[in-house]
């Protein structure tokens, strides 16, 4: 996965949206509904070596995507709008993965029925995009030729005021590896929190993972969806995404943190609905930093490349967070960590470069 977002999104540049992401979907929910089939840790190996490969450029694909279609007037709120899609399906995929896990059927495991169902429904997806998405303004048929004049004038004046040097270039860019950075400490507080969600909300509720664990661990999702609504909407109408972006980074590794120490479950499920909102809104308002920066195709290996490095807080805080509950004999010593590596970022987030 980390290796091919480049080269994934260096295609996109070249081949086309629409055709590039029904490609990816396709094949990522095929390879996800192979998982039903696994048996094996060699076979587990395999199967997730081919899932990175298949997924590999879908998120930097639609964050250059918007680019061609939104000036960076409106990049938080384009941006906000496709983060709809982590707390949608975080919501509904909790309790539909709960339900989906005890229904045995067809001679098989509940689990295989979950990997199954889910994984072609990603692939339907992707033969959805195929017939619904548009590469160009230009080739949109609900806008009028006006509207289209219009917004390309602005998309043209918008890429004017951004750099376009060579790839090479635009990779080794100490101010995209500082970005790079910052995201990848969003990403370990998000992934510390979704991995840990569903077990830590069946220890508060003393219960086993299951559909009634898997509605209460919506509400965080529910939140999180509010809140993207209103907050990078908001900062588009006001240019101050970035001030917003540290705060509401910092506010949610302070609610991990909380989180960890509450006495009362009721705190502590508040806590994380607050650290759910706030570790979605974050890198929607993140996304308009390095989008501003770069144009072209050295926009999509840049941006592929800060998601590629900052993804990689989805290995490193898991085994983290193991590792600080193992080595200091506590339950809450992972999420402490994790609170701390997103206070840091939040940091970083607010002296982030603004030139190239």
């Amino acid at each position: 996965y980390a290796f091919l977002e480049v080269p994934s999104n260096l295609i996109l540049h070249k081949v086309g949206a629409r055709r590039w992401m029904a490609r990816i979907m396709i094949s990522w929910g095929l390879v996800s509904a192979a998982n039903a089939f696994v048996h094996t840790p060699a076979q587990f190996h395999a199967v997730r070596f081919m899932l990175g490969m298949a997924e590999a450029g879908f998120f930097p694909g639609i964050i250059y995507y918007l680019t061609t279609w939104y000036p960076t007037a409106a990049r938080a709120r384009s941006v906000g709008v496709f983060y709809y899609g982590a707390p949608i399906a975080l919501t509904l995929g909790g309790p539909l993965s709960g339900y989906l896990v005890g229904q045995d059927a067809f001679g098989l495991h509940g689990w295989q029925v979950m990997f199954i169902v889910e994984g072609l429904a990603a692939s339907l997806g992707g033969f959805a995009v195929l017939f619904l998405l548009k590469d160009r303004p230009e080739d949109a048929p609900w806008l009028t030729s006006e509207e289209k004049s219009v917004l390309r004038a602005a998309l043209n004046a918008d890429e004017d005021t951004r750099e376009h040097p060579g790839l090479l270039d635009a990779l080794l860019n100490r101010r995209i590896l500082y970005l790079a950075l910052v995201y990848f400490l969003v990403q370990s507080g998000f992934y510390g929190l979704t991995f840990y969600l569903p077990t830590q909300v069946a220890r508060l509720m003393g219960a086993s993972i299951g559909f009634q664990v898997g509605l209460v661990t919506a509400l965080p999702w529910i939140c999180a969806l509010i809140a993207v609504t209103v907050i990078p909407a908001w900062c588009d109408a006001r240019g101050n995404a970035r001030p917003v972006g540290a705060v509401t980074m910092a506010i949610s590794g302070l609610a991990l943190a909380v989180s960890a120490l509450a006495g009362s479950p009721l705190v502590a499920l508040a806590a994380l609905c607050v650290a759910a909102a706030g570790l979605i809104v974050t890198p929607a308002l993140f996304w308009t930093m390095p989008t501003a920066l770069l144009g072209g195709a050295a926009a999509a290996g840049g941006i592929a490349l800060i998601n590629s490095i900052g993804n990689l807080g989805g290995f490193a805080a898991p085994n983290l967070r193991a590792q600080l509950e193992l080595g200091f004999h506590s339950s809450s010593a992972g999420l402490l960590g994790l609170a701390t590596g997103t206070l840091i970022g939040a940091c970083l987030f607010a002296a982030a470069p603004r030139k190239p």
